[in-house]
């Protein structure tokens, strides 16, 4: 269970995500420095407790229009050996001492806690809050075996991030969520499981769409 500390973080995320959002192909901000706003997200667990696993929601309105950005970040206490190139910053935690923040697509221990998530074995806890279940997080999964735990493979694009297993099996990490325009989301034609959340729009609304698709390979 991961402890949620009343603390200090220097510097704090959104200043590290203000440098870091740039160097992204699936950043739109405008040509001047991002204003990145936190949205909303979730939590999960390391079983062993060593590592900070969150998925975070920011907003932008550097640009033309206000964008949101989905973030999954890892925190840990020592570098990740080989995740030089996924280093988003580090940072002073009041209480835990320097942390390494990562992109947490690079990072095995979310990849596998995300795989747990799909799979039902995991549940989404609150951004801020310490063993509480955050109820906007929706999971589905076609139960067609478990999700791989080789997705290591990891490729950016205009619009996701993908990363993709040996036997052909495909995580879509959704970096720019839209809205769903009526109510709940609902999975992606052709997909085997998914993960939604819901975040705060610039205009204080709320919204819910898809954070992560799976797609499977048909299997024999």
């Amino acid at each position: 269970m991961a402890v949620i500390h009343r603390t200090t973080l220097e510097p704090t995320k959104l200043e590290l995500l203000t440098a870091w959002l740039p160097s992204r192909p699936w950043y739109h901000g405008g040509a001047g420095e991002p204003r990145p706003a936190g949205a909303g997200g979730f939590r999960l667990d390391d079983p062993r407790g060593e590592v900070g696993i969150e998925f975070m929601v920011v907003t932008d309105s550097s640009g033309a229009e206000p964008a949101a950005y989905l973030v999954p970040l890892t925190y840990r206490g020592a570098p990740l050996d080989g995740a030089e190139h996924a280093l988003i910053g580090t940072a002073e935690h009041g209480v835990l001492g320097r942390r390494w923040v990562y992109d947490g697509c690079h990072d095995p221990v979310l990849v596998a806690e995300t795989a747990a998530l799909i799979e039902g074995r995991a549940r989404a806890q609150a951004q801020n809050l310490t063993d509480t279940p955050d109820r906007e997080v929706t999971r589905a999964h076609a139960d067609e075996g478990p999700v791989p735990a080789d997705l290591t493979t990891v490729v950016d694009t205009a619009e996701h991030t993908e990363l993709s297993a040996p036997d052909g099996t495909v995580l879509r990490v959704l970096r720019t969520p839209r809205p769903a325009p009526d109510g709940p989301p609902l999975p992606e034609p052709g997909t085997s499981g998914h993960v939604a959340g819901a975040w705060e729009l610039p205009d204080g609304t709320r919204a819910q769409g898809l954070f992560l698709v799976l797609r499977t390979p048909p299997r024999a």
